[in-house]
């Protein structure tokens, strides 16, 4: 199944949570935090402008990596994958 984004909305895959801390010890699952940190698989077609009616280009692009919110987006399966859709203001910053 495959799935695309309308309008102003984002579609990230989360990074998977560290399984050991720095130090080498194993976490169990019920520790592991969510990462807040994933990489852009889709976008929509923009922000619409109102008084124009054009779509204004989002900041990010497919393939980019990025840091949002703990609670930011909706989680959606897919195909057994775990994907969050968001809109650009749910994003903090893109890691270079």
């Amino acid at each position: 199944m495959k799935i695309r984004p309308l309008g102003d909305k984002i579609i990230v895959k989360r990074d998977e949570p560290t399984a050991r801390t720095e130090s080498g010890i194993y976490l169990p699952e019920t520790a592991k935090d969510k990462p807040k940190q994933g990489k852009v698989i889709a976008v929509g077609s923009g922000i619409l402008n109102k008084e124009t009616g054009d779509y204004l280009p989002f900041s990010v692009k497919k393939g980019d990596t990025v840091i949002f919110t703990s609670y930011s987006g909706t989680e959606v399966k897919i195909d057994n994958v775990d994907y969050l859709i968001m809109t650009e203001e749910d994003i903090l910053g893109v890691v270079d």
